[in-house]
């Protein structure tokens, strides 16, 4: 069988621990024997990241904008611990947020749902993603910490804005966003909820934090002045509501949403969803900005499973996740380059997986949540094979 071609490159973003060692069987059964693949490589383990002093972070965004797609494996976020594991020179900041702040993109996260898995949250039939402003607020923010009697100006081109004279210690902080990027952090929430065929729910506590959870509420409700046609046309609904009160619309839905959120709230609200659904390793996460799509995988590098994987063992770990986004950067690169063959490989690579799960070949994660009286719990190599077992009935 001949090769699929790929014209044009996607970004690939090496990783650290067990998903990368995943990431490879992945690359090597499930993507190299089907397809000439295509690949502007960049390796994001944190021993590389130490040797370029993160270069290579800003190398690989960069290349994502250029390209258009890219993938991305999990990686290591430094703390104390690792520096002292690693011999790192410092602490590096968290690759994912240097590169979102590169691209300045949305960040949605969505459940994987399958019918053999139960939820905590059984009315929740369809699904809930999330879509997280991904720029700025307390990520941008800076802590002060004023004596009692000292006394707190802000001042724009030297005029005094505000002053403040505490009579006891206290502690400020600022933060800021930027108005063009909570314009395109609408526009691609809107379009992402149209491409979905799902509701829209916008909401902060512009109540509470009025001048600037008060600006996110105006530019979408004006947003969607632009959009509302289509979505009226596909029977669809957006709704602004206070973020206590979405929570409670949420929780009584039966799902179909897209809940758009500031940069903070999204992130707290995107691993509860996620818990409601099963597990990190069940959800799709993808940045999307202007032109440019990344996928990766929403959970960690899954140390505990790579220090038993060192020892010999082979762990069931779970790979969901992981070749979702490499299906996901295929199927929206052959969408971008008129590669009908390419992003159909993307769609059957999807339904191999849940081919692979409906039929009861599970990791040991899934257990508990595994609703069939039969399945047999394998360990993420023997998971691959049967993918691709599945895959090839497709192709």
């Amino acid at each position: 069988m001949a090769k699929i071609k790929m014209k044009n490159p996607i970004v690939e973003m090496d990783g650290d621990e067990m998903t990368r060692v995943i990431w490879k069987d992945i690359k090597k059964e499930l993507l190299e024997p089907y397809i000439d693949l295509n690949l502007d490589y960049y390796d994001l383990s944190i021993e590389n990241r130490n040797n370029t002093y993160d270069e290579v972070t800003i190398d690989s965004a960069k290349a994502v904008a250029r390209h258009h797609i890219g993938v991305k494996c999990a990686t290591i976020t430094a703390n104390e611990d690792r520096v002292k594991e690693f011999n790192l020179n410092k602490i590096y900041p968290s690759p994912n947020a240097t590169i979102r702040a590169y691209l300045d993109g949305v960040m949605f996260r969505e459940p994987i749902i399958f019918d053999c898995l139960n939820i905590l949250i059984p009315t929740w039939k369809e699904p809930i993603a999330i879509a997280r402003h991904s720029f700025g607020d307390i990520y941008v923010s800076k802590a002060l910490n004023v004596k009692k009697g000292d006394e707190l100006t802000v001042s724009i081109n030297g005029e005094d804005k505000y002053s403040y004279k505490p009579d006891y210690d206290a502690i400020f902080l600022t933060q800021y966003n930027k108005v063009k990027s909570i314009e395109d952090f609408a526009h691609v929430s809107f379009k992402y909820a149209i491409s979905k065929n799902m509701n829209l729910i916008f909401s902060t506590k512009d109540t509470v934090v009025l001048g600037y959870d008060s600006v996110f509420k105006e530019i979408f409700n004006e947003t969607y002045k632009e959009y509302k046609d289509e979505f009226e046309k596909r029977g669809l609904n957006y709704h602004y509501y206070l973020i206590d009160n979405a929570i409670a619309q949420i929780m009584k839905s039966k799902g179909n949403i897209l809940w758009a959120l500031k940069n903070y709230d999204g992130d707290v609200m995107s691993d509860m969803i996620s818990a409601v659904y099963g597990s990190l390793s069940l959800m799709e996460s993808s940045i999307i900005g202007n032109g440019t799509y990344l996928y990766e995988a929403a959970h960690g590098t899954v140390t505990d499973h790579y220090r038993r994987y060192q020892k010999g063992e082979i762990p069931s770990t779970n790979s969901v996740a992981l070749i979702f986004t490499w299906a996901s950067g295929i199927e929206k690169r052959g969408q971008l380059d008129g590669n009908k063959e390419l992003e159909d490989f993307g769609v059957k690579l999807k339904k191999s997986v849940r081919d692979t799960i409906e039929s009861g070949f599970i990791t040991g994660d899934l257990i508990s949540s595994y609703n069939k009286s039969e399945y047999v719990k394998v360990n993420y190599l023997e998971f691959i094979e049967k993918v691709k077992e599945f895959l090839d009935k497709l192709i």
